[in-house]
């Protein structure tokens, strides 16, 4: 059994590995501020610390619970508000993370598992799919601060010895994932469908993604945790799918006669992503089990149980 502290632990991603997590019998603390998780997603059986990782309390509560392992998922996830605000997304996504890092370091802790963004880090690719060798070159403040986080994982590994696993997330989906704020697609238009409203697709829809699973991602980070591997691996599906083969997924699992709208393209979106995720098969010996068309239509399932959301 193993004492791990999730960050973010009320959000859409974190919330599905604290459960994984407890289910295997391990002591699970949760640190989140609550800007963006929820408490409907938090486990009970989870130590709940509301904390904002930024405040500079985090370093002394870490030396104090002495936990294993750290999985950080809390972050600003908005690359639109990154853009517009790029002192607050440094603020959480690289000072909160050194906070955390030097109290790891004074803690002694074996293992840190960082949620990092394939997409992000990337930038726009030159290879299809992308590899963990390809060129870095992050277009937005985010993508920035997650490369960052990166770079500041390697020094502390090799200053201190902190063992880490960067797990760059190619666009993760499913049940959890609200359709407000800087929301995936897949949450928005089930949200939309489900209501009765029309999905508007940003210019011509052809822009692709690698749409992967959150089970999958789950599944890869208890591979991790495991793992005495060090560095960056990919988390993905290695499939690209537009946005407009998206809608029609969800169209098809909601049963909605629906027709979307076009509008304008969105300035500097990114036109394609796409993972290589065979250095994950390697190390963790991971696969993504779960196709799209069943992703989606659990997470149309879980939508429709769940409107306010």
């Amino acid at each position: 059994m193993m004492k791990i502290v999730v960050t973010g632990g009320a959000g859409f991603i974190a919330s599905h590995i604290v459960d994984a997590y407890l289910a295997r019998g391990h002591e699970v603390h949760i640190f989140d501020d609550f800007s963006t998780g929820q408490k409907v997603n938090v486990n009970v059986k989870a130590m709940l610390h509301t904390i904002d990782i930024a405040d500079a309390k985090v370093v002394k509560l870490i030396e104090e619970l002495k936990p294993d392992a750290l999985s950080h998922h809390a972050a600003q996830m908005d690359v639109r508000h990154s853009v517009a605000d790029p002192t607050f997304d440094a603020r959480v996504n690289i000072l909160g993370f050194i906070n955390l890092l030097e109290g790891c370091k004074n803690a002694g802790v074996k293992k840190v598992t960082f949620a990092s963004s394939g997409g992000a880090v990337y930038g726009e690719q030159e290879v299809f799919p992308a590899p963990e060798s390809h060129i870095t070159q992050p277009a937005s403040p985010y993508g920035v601060s997650k490369r960052a986080g990166e770079l500041y994982l390697s020094y502390y590994h090799q200053a201190f010895g902190l063992p880490y696993i960067a797990l760059r997330y190619a666009n993760v989906y499913g049940p959890r994932q609200s359709a407000h704020g800087e929301a995936g697609v897949v949450a928005i238009f089930l949200s939309l469908l489900l209501s009765g409203n029309t999905p508007l697709i940003n210019g011509d829809g052809k822009q692709t993604r690698d749409y992967v699973y959150v089970g999958d991602v789950v599944a890869a980070n208890l591979a991790a945790l495991e793992s005495p591997y060090v560095g960056q691996i990919n988390i993905g599906t290695g499939v690209e799918t537009d946005v407009v083969t998206i809608f029609e997924h969800l169209r098809n699992a909601v049963g909605s006669q629906v027709k979307a709208q076009h509008g304008p393209a969105k300035t500097g979106e990114q036109r394609r992503s796409c993972l290589d995720t065979r250095r994950a098969a390697e190390v963790l010996g991971w696969r993504p089990q779960v196709a799209l068309a069943d992703g989606l239509k659990r997470t149309a399932d879980f939508y429709r149980g769940n409107l306010t959301r």
